[in-house]
């Protein structure tokens, strides 16, 4: 617990480690004050629940502010697609099973400029990430012999080898949510227009979920401003 917590924390001591760090001898009007991202692309899953569901899409938006030319932060919105496996579907009695991550971050940022319009930076942050799984698994019956990805339902199986349903249970609809953290880093690009950049990044996020843990790679392409 106390090594979630730290992870957690990590962010914060961040963005207040550069806060203490940066100076605002440079020209505020060559600063945008504000910044806006947008972007989609293709994630990877990670752990237990990759071995359950399909690379698949995401999609994110936020915004936030520049505390000078290297530093800012930005609240983010991310929507990153879960599909279920074929095999896991046909195999464990899922046939339409089907899911989703929402995610809601704090992020901090830093970036450099190098060669003519291209820069890099890194990114660091938590936040609230929910995960929902829907499915119409029907009634599972006393003796059933659970299944792996049934886990993800919060279904109750025994301790016995194989495990098996004691009490009756329906698989429908189950939603958790919990704390999270995500770093990663990328590159820009300046377009001609003074404030438009496109960027291409690639970020690690792992929610603490009670059942597993969600962890994905979003490899994400779109424009900042």
């Amino acid at each position: 617990m106390s090594r979630r917590i730290a992870l957690l924390l990590a962010p914060m001591i961040f963005v207040t480690c550069g806060l203490s760090g940066v100076t605002f001898a440079q020209t505020q009007k060559d600063v945008h004050r504000f910044n806006f991202t947008a972007g989609g692309g293709w994630g990877f899953d990670r752990g237990t629940l990759g071995s359950f569901t399909n690379n698949s899409y995401n999609g994110v938006v936020g915004g936030g502010m520049n505390l000078g030319r290297h530093l800012g932060f930005d609240a983010e919105y991310m929507y990153y697609n879960l599909p279920f496996q074929n095999s896991v579907k046909n195999q464990q009695g899922l046939p339409d099973a089907h899911g989703h991550l929402q995610s809601v971050t704090l992020n901090g940022i830093l970036s450099f400029p190098l060669q003519g319009r291209i820069g890099v930076y890194g990114i660091v942050g938590g936040g609230w990430y929910q995960r929902n799984v829907a499915a119409h698994g029907g009634n599972l019956l006393p003796l059933t012999v659970c299944q792996p990805a049934w886990v993800l339902w919060d279904i109750t199986c025994s301790t016995t080898t194989p495990p098996i349903i004691q009490t009756e249970q329906t698989i429908t609809s189950r939603t958790v949510n919990a704390g999270g953290i995500n770093f990663g880093g990328g590159f820009t690009y300046q377009l001609k227009h003074p404030r438009v950049k496109v960027f291409g990044e690639l970020r690690y996020h792992r929610a603490y979920h009670s059942d597993v843990n969600t962890a994905v790679f979003p490899l994400t392409v779109g424009i900042k401003w």
